[in-house]
């Protein structure tokens, strides 16, 4: 990641100005939006949206695809700052702790620290992947004007009903195949997905997005136009029910939650009657869609996160996963085993028999505690609490705004899979982990008009 002064206040992402031409201010004013930056913006949402038509991109062409994207998206942006003659950066001190994380581990793989070098290789790739997607969301979205937000969020909107879609025609079908072509272990698949629950993973970001993009087009649209994009979110938040992902379920649950203690603060009062009626319209009409399409199935599998002492083997493996991960963790103490390591080192701590390789602790806090150690487990928690600080600040402002609602919707979709990543590894599936990171550079990234009003540095005008 590329580094820069962090701003005295914290709360505002600053945007440094490299002139590298003598041209002059007013010259610079008149320029147009560089080409190379539109191709990238469409680039990134074009891999976004393909990535999970692939599996979740979890072979590996589609992950290695995944990254050259990500490749070329950054070379795009490069070449369109040398072609204006200079560097907008946009800063954000997540970078600290995110780039020290890829140092870690770069300094694990030179060190010949893990047990697998090759896994760790691989992790670096896909982690190298996911840092770029969240630079690139943060620099090629900060300035966007309204029509990019225009674009965006009803491309968000429209991706999320058709993968429900999908998804519930599936269902209807009674396939036991994904697109009718390729089996699956067990028939569990869901959508593009294999398992149900990293289906669930993905929706639960794009639901929030895709609600709120419709709250804050409140005013700008026809009420029959509100209310087929309402019934494209209902079609998405049915979907995500129906996967019968428990994980899910708590992650709506969390992101409900956040936008019901938003109605009491942070908006104003107009605003809280929009979110209220938007949230509780769309929930009432998919648990309609949901009662009507589900077999049964679903609503068995949610209805288990009543019974906190079910004694299936799934919830009893994931007691022993935690707690073999806790103890691989007090064992490698500083550095860890290793990135991507976990399945490697697993075995020697297996407390559970099972004639099943385990490859994930379908806990992604404590399978990176355990793959990076102290060192790694400090940057996580120090990641998470710029997150937070960054995500949720100035809503009155940031709520004046399409893109505003857009940005917000984003956070609280990242904050329904910090959820999920207790009970699972979404993390850990490349189409899913590159949408959390371009949310997360969305939700944290404050517009630059609002950064050129209150930064202390000199400011150029913005060319995207």
């Amino acid at each position: 990641m590329t580094s820069g002064r962090i701003a005295p206040n914290l709360s505002v992402a600053s945007v440094e100005s490299i002139e590298v031409g003598a041209r002059r201010q007013s010259e610079l004013a008149a320029e147009p939006v560089p080409l190379a930056f539109s191709v990238a913006r469409v680039l990134l949402v074009a891999a976004l949206i393909a990535a999970p038509l692939a599996f979740g991109a979890v072979i590996t062409g589609a992950w290695v695809a995944l990254g050259l994207v990500a490749s070329l998206a950054l070379f795009l942006w490069a070449t369109g700052s040398v072609w204006q003659g200079r560097l907008n950066l946009v800063w954000s001190p997540l970078y600290i702790p995110l780039a020290t994380f890829l140092l870690l581990g770069l300094a694990q793989y030179w060190a010949q620290l893990p047990l697998d070098r090759f896994e760790t290789r691989q992790a670096l790739l896909l982690l190298g992947t996911d840092l770029t997607f969240f630079f690139l969301a943060a620099q090629l979205f900060a300035s966007a004007d309204s029509r990019t937000w225009r674009l965006f969020g009803p491309t968000v909107l429209l991706f999320a009903g058709l993968l429900g879609l999908f998804a519930i025609l599936q269902i209807a079908s009674g396939t036991a195949q994904i697109y009718g072509m390729v089996d699956t272990p067990g028939n569990l698949h869901f959508g593009p997905y294999v398992n149900p629950n990293h289906y669930a993973g993905l929706m639960e970001m794009l639901v929030p997005v895709a609600v709120l993009y419709i709250v804050g087009r409140h005013r700008r649209s026809s009420a029959a136009s509100l209310l087929v994009l309402a019934v494209i979110a209902t079609v998405a938040v049915a979907a995500l029910l129906l996967s019968g992902s428990r994980g899910g379920l708590l992650a709506l649950f969390t992101e409900m939650t956040l936008v019901l203690a938003l109605l009491g603060w942070g908006a104003r009062t107009a605003e809280k009657r929009r979110l209220a009626k938007a949230v509780a319209a769309t929930i009432a009409a998919a648990m309609l869609l949901f009662s009507w399409v589900d077999s049964g199935r679903a609503s068995k599998h949610l209805g288990l996160i009543l019974n906190v002492k079910s004694p299936d083997w799934v919830d009893s493996s994931r007691k022993s996963f935690a707690l073999d991960s806790l103890r691989m963790w007090r064992d490698h103490l500083v550095l860890g085993v290793g990135l991507g390591n976990f399945e490697t080192a697993y075995p020697g701590y297996q407390s559970l028999p099972s004639d099943l390789w385990i490859d994930h602790a379908h806990n992604d806090y404590l399978e990176a505690a355990a793959e990076t150690g102290l060192v790694g487990t400090v940057l996580i928690l120090s990641a998470l609490a710029l997150f937070f600080r960054l995500a949720f600040q100035d809503l009155h402002y940031r709520l004046r705004s399409e893109g505003g609602w857009i940005r917000l919707g984003a956070a609280i979709g990242c904050c329904g899979l910090l959820v999920h990543s207790f009970f699972d590894f979404n993390l850990h599936i490349p189409a899913n982990a590159a949408w959390f990171a371009t949310l997360a550079g969305l939700a944290t990234t404050g517009e630059q008009s609002s950064n050129s009003r209150r930064s202390p540095w000199p400011q150029t005008r913005a060319a995207y």
